[in-house]
């Protein structure tokens, strides 16, 4: 069911004190529980929505090594709920679709002039990102954007980093749900060079499948910007797919290895739908997430699946 509660001035738009505590030297996170041993060093950001950041319930606080908080907008602390017995997740989605404003639920951090906790991405060989979703409306949204009240958005805007000249939209890693001509698909999508083309590995089952509604699903992307080799996996097994751009979008042929990605700070970290600053609306997620992973290399298959059996939710 889509969300229409319209939200106080307190839990609006955070303002310009609380991007600048997200960009702040990072506190010293707390360890990450349920974390497989051999990915702990790698996890740049990790996310459980246990944590309010100090004196703000209106962000979470990073357990990963990069202690990256981040905003919960436009919901604030409402946007933090009960799914189970003992655990909070964050509920995320559209609140007014028939209007184009800026009050749709979704989190991350964003800054112009990237965000300098998030430097283990820069100029960085693989990434992967990760988490528990669980569809609790209808997706993809009424587009808000447009007159035409029959329109909806192309995409379901999952997790995903940014690059380091992103507007709060273009990614380096990304998961989430698209179209892939014609059919909308949950593919990983990724960018080695800031302005270049991206790449996309979509799974060939029915996304609708794979997210069945109201049942938490855990899912992983993985990226490595060396080889070009991109990966999904849905509750520790990898997905069956396809790359849909064919050629070099990485500009990997003809250059030395390593490939990395630009050596540039992401802009920030998007969480239920782009533009984490709030300047405009596109591709809300009506879902609920939980312990979200970015780390800052791929993981392989075995620890895809070890990842699964350690944080079953």
């Amino acid at each position: 069911m889509l969300l229409r509660r319209r939200v106080t001035a307190a839990t609006a738009l955070l303002g310009a004190s609380v991007v600048a505590a997200s960009l702040a030297a990072p506190a010293q996170a707390s360890p990450a529980p349920g974390v497989a041993p051999s990915l702990k060093k790698n996890l740049v950001s990790y996310y459980d929505f246990e944590h309010p950041a100090r004196g703000n319930a209106a962000q979470e606080r990073d357990l990963g090594r990069s202690g990256t908080t981040i905003d919960l907008v436009n919901g604030g602390a409402a946007m933090r709920v009960r799914d189970g017995a003992r655990r909070h997740a964050i509920q995320l989605g559209q609140v007014n679709p028939s209007t184009a404003g800026n009050d749709d639920w979704k989190a991350g951090v964003y800054s112009a002039t990237g965000v300098p906790s998030l430097h283990a991405f820069n100029a960085v060989r693989g990434a992967t990102v990760a988490g528990w979703f669980k569809m609790t409306g209808t997706n993809p949204s009424p587009n808000s954007g447009t007159a035409n009240p029959d329109d909806v958005y192309n995409a379901v805007g999952l997790i995903g980093v940014l690059t380091g000249d992103s507007d709060g939209h273009a990614v380096r890693a990304l998961l989430e749900i698209i179209d892939v001509s014609g059919t909308l698909r949950l593919v990983a999508l990724g960018r080695r060079i800031d302005g270049g083309s991206s790449q996309t590995f979509a799974a060939n089952e029915d996304w609708r499948t794979l997210l069945p509604q109201n049942t938490w699903v855990h899912l992983a992307a993985t990226f490595d910007y060396d080889t070009g080799k991109m990966s999904l996996y849905k509750d520790g097994e990898p997905l069956d797919g396809f790359y849909t751009v064919s050629g070099d979008p990485w500009k990997l042929q003809g250059t030395p290895s390593p490939h990395l990605a630009s050596a540039t700070d992401p802009r920030g970290i998007k969480i239920g739908g782009s533009f984490p600053q709030n300047t405009r609306e596109a591709n809300p997620c009506n879902c609920r997430m939980d312990g979200l992973m970015f780390l800052d290399r791929a993981i392989t298959p075995e620890e895809a699946r070890l990842q699964y059996r350690i944080a079953k939710r």
